[in-house]
């Protein structure tokens, strides 16, 4: 079996998982799993937020996207410090932050409370989300780290096969506010772990020079290596959302699935995720990651062109798209998180985190208002030009494998740099 060529000889590409390694990667997947389904729950839970509060559709859109702006400012405003401070103890401040923006979701009860504790939310969860990507790049060798991503990117699967529909069920029983509350206990049962068990990650504090805050956010704004890191992100981030917000009305009108079945196509898909995720990332490091991310473009190009364009089809016919569909996406995924990881230095990582999740925020509200302005609906609900959306998502597609060839030629040439350099050599 061939090996990740961004592999040093001293990392064996097949290394196991101590069982402190196990801990890790388990508590920052339901770290990230609290994360992802405060973000995702918000939206099917409209119909029941919007007559609770008596507010309108405009304003129901207002706090959806008061948390996307929120995460993109704290990103860009936390990146000069990520650097400088044990990343276990950022993790636990931004968390905290986070469960108390929660928490101010479940007490809400008006419109003003509501927007506001979304944007509380929001200013935490962007920075929480990139020092847990701090922390498995410091924690994990380039050669681990596609199983460890598989196994964290699965958080999105889990979120939809368990969290999404407990959650509506809680919503139906006693009211919207519910699944925030248990939003607030998982995170406190995931919080105490990590401040009992987690050790420092505080490693990068000894390589770290004497700079300002302000200086190191401009330093990793400036490397030219890092750009092209974020621009990969950029337009992976940006393909997905043009598609994501207009699919239910797209299988509903277009496909003919009724809406009682929608439930059915999630399940499924989230399973198969669930299921592929930790199988990729086990791939990605044994096959190499870049091969596996442009498999991963190739099965996304192809279904991309077949869904957009799916009319009048069987149930399990749509569900066999869209699990192939899922399982093209998750392979870009997996195996860019775990390449592109690679890309900033120990001193920078933090700050290079902070910044890509502020990207991926802003590229996705974007891509939204993108394809709102390009797919529009006619008198029975149908919606035109969602194969444009198809198209524009095959492009991004295009684009960011161009971008992940120079990023893997810049990571296959670190590796084989002498064991004594650093992994990166910054430019300036």
């Amino acid at each position: 079996m061939t090996t990740d060529p961004s592999t040093s000889a001293a990392e064996p590409a097949r290394a196991r998982f101590s069982g402190y390694q196990k801990f890790v990667v388990a508590v920052l997947a339901f770290l990230q799993f609290t994360i992802v389904l405060d973000f995702m729950l918000l939206a099917p839970l409209g119909a029941l937020v919007t007559p609770a509060l008596r507010i309108t559709p405009g304003q129901f859109g207002m706090v959806v996207s008061a948390y996307a702006f929120s995460a993109g400012v704290s990103g860009i405003l936390a990146a000069g410090f990520a650097d400088r401070f044990d990343r276990k103890k950022l993790l636990l401040a931004f968390y905290a932050g986070f469960m108390f923006g929660t928490l101010l979701c479940a007490l809400a009860h008006s419109y003003a409370m509501l927007l506001l504790a979304r944007m509380v939310t929001g200013l935490f969860a962007g920075v929480v989300g990139a020092a847990s990507m701090a922390i498995v790049t410091d924690l994990f060798p380039l050669s681990m780290r596609g199983r460890v991503m598989g196994f964290i990117q699965s958080a999105f699967a889990a979120s939809t096969v368990l969290g999404l529909p407990l959650s509506l069920a809680l919503s139906s029983r006693w009211g919207w506010n519910a699944p925030f509350f248990l939003i607030v206990a998982v995170c406190t049962a995931v919080g105490a772990a990590v401040l009992g068990r987690l050790r420092p990650v505080n490693a990068h504090l000894a390589l770290r020079p004497d700079k300002s805050p302000l200086h190191h956010l401009l330093h990793t704004l400036g490397t030219r290596a890092y750009l092209v890191g974020f621009a990969t992100t950029a337009l992976l981030t940006m393909g997905g959302f043009m598609l994501m917000p207009y699919s239910t009305l797209f299988l509903v009108h277009n496909v003919g699935i009724p809406v009682e079945r929608l439930s059915l196509v999630y399940l499924a898909t989230g399973l198969v995720s669930a299921v592929a995720g930790p199988a990729i990332g086990r791939l990605s490091d044994a096959l190499g990651k870049f091969r596996v991310f442009a498999f991963g473009c190739a099965a996304t190009i192809v279904m991309v062109l077949i869904y957009t364009r799916l009319s009048g089809v069987a149930l399990w016919t749509l569900i066999g798209v869209s699990a192939l569909l899922q399982i093209g996406i998750f392979s870009r995924m997996i195996s860019s998180s775990a390449l592109i990881s690679a890309l900033p230095s120990p001193t920078d990582r933090g700050a290079y985190m902070s910044v890509s999740s502020s990207l991926q925020q802003v590229s996705g509200g974007l891509a939204a208002m993108l394809g709102g302005a390009i797919v529009t609906q006619a008198g029975g609900g149908r919606l035109l030009h969602f194969d444009v959306l198809g198209d524009l998502l095959v492009g991004t597609t295009l684009a960011s494998f161009a971008l992940m060839y120079f990023v893997n030629r810049r990571v296959t040439g670190a590796a084989a740099a002498p064991a004594a350099a650093l992994p990166l050599e910054n430019e300036a």
